[in-house]
């Protein structure tokens, strides 16, 4: 099994489009304004977006995001107007991220884990 996709939920997907074009998604399906889906640049996910009436409460499902160089990405993005949540952090898992929201309130993380993502040291045997 591979995961393939995942879908959030927005109120504005028109909006989000935009956003998410500029956290650099390349849009693949546009055929009406309640759904969209992107490819990632890296690996063959894609992720999409539905409209909604209202946005879920309560936890909701974060969306992480991995590039090899997350500093130079983060400069990238507050230049294109993005703004983030926190700063770059060094967590103690071993993973470096950043954390934002999208315009819907989706929460993002843009990170780097390297061989920690699927191998850190307490992964099971």
């Amino acid at each position: 099994m591979n995961l393939n996709q995942v879908t959030i939920p927005s109120l504005d997907v028109p909006r989000a489009i935009q956003f998410y074009q500029k956290l650099g998604l390349k849009l693949i399906v546009h055929t009406h304004d309640a759904y969209a889906r992107f490819e990632c640049v890296d690996g063959e996910a894609t992720f999409s977006i539905h409209q909604v009436d209202r946005m879920p409460e309560g936890q909701t499902a974060i969306i992480y995001f991995e590039v090899e160089t997350i500093a130079e990405k983060v400069v990238v993005l507050k230049k294109k107007g993005i703004t983030f949540d926190t700063e770059i952090t060094k967590q103690s898992w071993g993973w470096t991220e950043a954390k934002l929201k999208d315009p819907d309130g989706n929460p993002i993380i843009i990170y780097h884990a390297g061989k920690n993502r699927k191998n850190p040291p307490w992964r099971l045997k």
